[in-house]
């Protein structure tokens, strides 16, 4: 057994805490000394203590996690209750950064205008490539925020699917984007949030759809650098160089993004690749 004093630092929290953790019958020592009150702690609740303090780190209440506690959670449960808060914590921070980026973004632009650097971008073809994926709608492209907030959640639960049905990845995300299919007056668009599988066998009741992105003859592409709250600003770049070499953007557009890498949490650090299908004039 450990002392308090000892459990504590194997734990990383402090004896304060495990006092009170005691008081309120959350975590209660494996052993009180009769005579000296010195409470003892056995190797065996460290186990207990990591899923208090992860429960606890993640926005759970001491309460709430008393209930989950009592409940005897089995690890698949927990694991799936952490993977949802964390995604709800993820999807919260990203929001906040994103419009705080997007505000400097814009004054970026605008001081920038006139000064515009067109080289970077590059015109290739993109073979067609076979995917799995889950789909949204978005407000329209005057909207980033709405298209992150119904595009992001739907990576970490296509790749919850695709864990638990065998599917393997052959290369970077995508997310790909299409009018909406109610009209040409409807701003409103179709998001989807794509993995390459190359010819993985996906059965039908997997809750994931199963397309080919058809091959690109003409893409005006560009890599862009930060947060996709900014991806504006490699958007007006491509659509200027389109507009210097007399080409037009490919109806009905299906533009795509293919991020490179995406740091968690480090979203100055994202590269991603921009793709605007042309009509080469």
């Amino acid at each position: 057994m450990f002392s308090i004093g000892e459990f504590a630092g194997l734990g990383r929290v402090s004896v304060r805490m495990l006092r009170h953790y005691d008081a309120i019958g959350l975590l209660r020592p494996a052993y009180v000394e009769p005579h000296s009150g010195y409470r003892f702690y056995t190797a065996g609740q460290l186990r207990l203590l990591n899923r208090v303090l992860a429960l606890k780190d993640l926005g759970f209440s001491l309460q709430e996690v008393q209930t989950l506690i009592d409940e005897k959670l089995d690890t698949a449960q927990l694991r799936g209750m952490l993977r949802l808060r964390r995604v709800e914590l993820a999807t919260r921070m990203r929001q906040d950064t994103a419009r705080l980026a997007q505000v400097d973004a814009r004054l970026h632009m605008i001081e920038s205008e006139g000064h515009m650097d067109t080289g970077d971008v590059i015109l290739k073809s993109i073979p067609a490539t076979r995917v799995v994926q889950l789909s949204g709608m978005a407000a329209g492209y005057d909207h980033p925020s709405s298209i992150t907030e119904n595009l992001s959640p739907l990576y970490p639960r296509l790749m919850q699917l695709m864990e638990e049905h065998g599917v393997t990845m052959t290369g970077a995300p995508i997310a790909w984007y299409e009018p909406a299919p109610s009209g040409p007056d409807d701003e409103t668009i179709a998001v989807h949030a794509a993995f390459p599988i190359g010819e993985a066998e996906v059965g039908a009741d997997t809750g994931m759809e199963v397309v080919t992105l058809p091959s690109v003859e003409h893409a005006a592409t560009a890599l862009h650098h930060g947060p996709m709250s900014e991806a504006f600003r490699t958007g007006q770049t491509i659509a200027a160089w389109i507009s210097d070499h007399g080409h037009r953007a490919a109806e009905p557009g299906f533009a795509r993004e293919v991020y490179l890498d995406c740091p968690p949490g480090e979203f100055d650090k994202w590269v991603t690749e921009m793709q605007v299908p042309v009509r080469v004039l």
